[in-house]
């Protein structure tokens, strides 16, 4: 398995299909339709703000992204949104949008997403996107990597604590658990 910084064009759309694939259940209802979806991720997709898998091959295999000050991994504009979804599905998008954002701090470094291909799960592809996650914060000076994780998604909790992330604290959606289809977030950290 080769773990590279950075995005290449040449797997653009296949990360936006593989992201989609990871969180279209959550963001369906507000990124959809797919076709619409797809188009707005892959044309604000920050190749420098992620970190590929691939198989010996150039298969991509998974990625983890993150979010600093500069910007994540799949972010974008009012105008990005407009693009493609025009000016009233940009305003209601990206208000709904604002209940999933998170902010990035000076002290821990934020992993915003990890996902991978449902061919590759379950054969440490996760774990070596997790390790190079935390190189990567150890790199640019942090002392501990921060990720959020839903309450339906218990497969990747456990994987996070087998790999050091301790649970700080948990956020309840309230009201949008309804548009999101998750109840909870966690936050888990982890010294490097």
């Amino acid at each position: 398995m080769n773990i590279t910084i950075g995005i290449p064009d040449t797997h653009r759309a296949d990360v936006a299909a593989l992201y989609w694939e990871a969180f279209g259940a959550k963001l369906g209802l507000v990124m959809g339709p797919k076709h619409r979806a797809l188009l707005f991720i892959g044309q604000v997709l920050r190749a420098d703000h992620g970190i590929c898998a691939h198989d010996a091959q150039g298969r991509l295999l998974g990625v983890a992204g993150f979010k600093t000050p500069q910007g994540a991994l799949v972010s974008g504009s009012f105008t990005d949104l407009r693009r493609v979804y025009g000016w009233a599905g940009a305003v209601l998008r990206s208000g709904l949008l604002a209940a999933l954002e998170r902010d990035t701090d000076n002290d821990r470094f934020l992993m915003d997403g990890i996902f991978v291909a449902p061919a590759y799960r379950g054969r440490g592809v996760g774990s070596a996107l997790l390790d190079a996650i935390t190189a990567e914060a150890k790199t640019r000076g942090y002392r501990q990597v921060r990720l959020d994780v839903i309450d339906t998604n218990p497969r990747a909790r456990a994987l996070y604590r087998q790999r050091g992330f301790v649970e700080t604290q948990t956020h309840q959606m309230g009201l949008w658990r309804h548009v999101f289809g998750f109840n909870a977030v966690t936050t888990m950290v982890r010294d490097i």
